[in-house]
Parts: structure tokens; C-alpha cells; sequence
């Protein structure tokens, strides 16, 4: 029994150093594949369902931020769509149709992935500076007089 605590214990040591390293150039480092350790740090898994958005983490670092964005459905298309307001979710300005008015007053549109199948992941970097944003889906389905936005396809979300 002792061997094996020894033996347990050397190898969390060995795993501990092999995961240390100097101070100096750790942070944005390539690592293999040429991902630094900001950009993992900054990554946020989104679930896009009818009819809500769920993120993990809900914020992220002010800088690079990559969005992995999966389409679970199980119906419908959706989009992504990043947005810097100081407005609420649900505040948002909105068209006639129910679907946010993208050149409305009060936010700014940074960036999107428009129409996800379902089943599909698709994946979004983009440069965020610190404060308030809100992810909708903005799809508006005229088939079934459904706004993505308004069914509660939209969440908050903070850059600090």
C-alpha cells in the first residue's frame, strides 16, 4: 500500500511540473496547433435550441473571444448573433415582424453565423471590449409567423 501512495504521488508531481512552466511568455504562447493559451481561455460553448441560447461561461475576458456554437434544434435553423448594447434582452429594438431591427438604435452588431443546421457546430472569433452584450437568434420563419428573437431566442451576456 505504501508503493502505491508513493507511486501516486510521484506521478501528480511529474503531471503538476509538466504543466508549469517559467513566468515569462506562458500567456500566448502557441502551443501545438497553433492555439494560444488566451484564446482557450476565451472560449464560450453556445447551445442554440427552440427557443433558447445557453452559454458556458455566461462572460469572458475583455479580447479574442471564440464562440462554438451548436445548432441542437431539433427543428429549425438558426443564427448567432453578437450584439454590444447597454439595452436588456428583451429591450431590444424590433421590427414589425417581431425580429430585432439590426440597424436600430442602441446596439451595434459585431458579428454573426447566419443559418446553422441542425446537428451542425460552427465556430466564431471575434475581438469583444469589455461591457454589455446580448446573443440572439434573429431568424424570423414566415412559414410558421415565428420571430426566433421574440419566442426567447436571446440572452446577456458580459465582457469584462
Amino acid at each position: 500500500m505504501r508503493v502505491v501512495l508513493t507511486l501516486g504521488a510521484l506521478l501528480g508531481l511529474a503531471a503538476f511540473a509538466a504543466c508549469g512552466g517559467d513566468d515569462e511568455g506562458d500567456v500566448g504562447t502557441p502551443a501545438p496547433g497553433g492555439t494560444t493559451s488566451a484564446a482557450t481561455a476565451g472560449e464560450i460553448d453556445v447551445t442554440l435550441e427552440e427557443f433558447s441560447i445557453a452559454m458556458q461561461p455566461a462572460s469572458a475576458e475583455a479580447g479574442e473571444v471564440t464562440f462554438n456554437v451548436e445548432n441542437v434544434g431539433p427543428d429549425d435553423v438558426h443564427e448567432f448573433v453578437v450584439i454590444k448594447t447597454d439595452l436588456k434582452a428583451d429591450e431590444l429594438p424590433t421590427a414589425d415582424d417581431g425580429s430585432v431591427d439590426e440597424a436600430g438604435a442602441g446596439i451595434e452588431v459585431i458579428d454573426e453565423i447566419e443559418d446553422i443546421p441542425v446537428g451542425e457546430t460552427q465556430s466564431l472569433t471575434v475581438e469583444l471590449e469589455a461591457g454589455d452584450y446580448v446573443i440572439i437568434c434573429n431568424i424570423y420563419d414566415e412559414t410558421e409567423v415565428e420571430p426566433h428573437y421574440a419566442e426567447g431566442m436571446r440572452t446577456g451576456f458580459t465582457v469584462e
